[in-house]
């Protein structure tokens, strides 16, 4: 399955620290490390780690954090297209408690540099499967309009910044839209479930929901201790992308879904490589896995 994930590619700093501190507090920082991170390239590592065929539409600067996120990337087996800007490459840094719980501090820096027409129209009418994430929406508006004028289906996971950009207009031609509890009690007060034919709330550790059409579906999800929960909403959305392609209905594509969050939460980082195996085992065992 070909998936262009479109929107930030970012570095990501992880700090794991004792507790989170209440201002004019201090925390003990107890691990640090560097990675790329941002929600396309944490969905794209996800999916290409359970056989699909990702590339990276985003933006990144002309310095060192771009050149590790390009070659990361790479690794992974993600082809990217990554347009070059004379702003810094994104750098943001990720405060993890002990629970897992995860404070995010950032800029945008390069992230928001490329436009819908760098995406090559060839690449797109060869995808099966367009993801959009946080990003400006002029840009992912103009985005969902081509993939809809290519009959290519349209998924959005706009993560916190939903409630302060209008997306109403890449909205009108998503065919899903991924949110957070918060992001969906605001969806709901501003009419945009109406507008989207399946919606995907994230209760984080108490599973998730599926409104497809008039039908209403849960997931209880799977009982974790999580190490860090960074990117586990992204595994999640790649996990849910690619049982639904298997026509496998919303129950079947919940599970899945869970169980790929599940699996990024007992990781540490932002980006996990996921397999079919251990996802499998989760699912039909119905048990949290072992602790990573």
């Amino acid at each position: 399955m070909r998936v262009i994930c479109a929107g930030h590619v970012n570095w990501d700093v992880t700090l794991h620290v004792d507790h989170l501190p209440e201002p004019d507090g201090e925390g003990r920082i107890t691990d640090r490390s560097q990675s790329s991170g941002g929600s396309a390239s944490n969905a794209a590592v996800a999916l290409a780690g359970l056989d699909a065929e990702p590339l990276v539409l985003g933006s990144v600067g002309r310095d060192d954090h771009g050149t590790m996120a390009r070659r990361e990337l790479s690794a992974t087996g993600v082809e990217t297209v990554l347009i070059e800007s004379d702003k810094p490459t994104a750098v943001k840094y990720l405060i993890v408690d002990e629970s897992g719980d995860v404070a995010v501090l950032g800029n945008d820096g390069a992230n928001e540099a490329f436009g819908a027409s760098d995406l090559p129209a060839e690449a797109l009418a060869e995808a099966d499967h367009l993801h959009l994430t946080g990003q400006d929406p002029t840009t992912a508006a103009a985005l969902a309009r081509d993939a809809t004028a290519a009959d290519v289906p349209v998924s959005f996971d706009p993560g916190r910044r939903l409630p302060y950009r209008d997306y109403s207009s890449v909205l009108s031609h998503a065919d899903i839209l991924f949110c957070n509890d918060r992001e969906a009690d605001h969806a709901r007060d501003s009419g945009l479930f109406e507008t989207v034919p399946t919606v995907v709330v994230k209760h984080g550790d108490c599973g998730a929901t599926a409104y497809v059409g008039d039908r209403t579906v849960t997931n209880a999800g799977y009982p974790i201790d999580s190490v860090d929960t960074a990117g586990a909403g992204d595994a999640f959305a790649a996990g849910y992308l690619l049982a639904s392609a298997q026509e496998s209905g919303p129950e079947r594509a919940l599970a899945v879904a869970n169980a790929c969050g599940a699996l990024a939460a007992q990781s540490p980082g932002a980006q996990t490589t996921l397999d079919w195996e251990s996802v499998w085992a989760l699912v039909d065992s119905g048990h949290s896995p072992d602790p990573v």
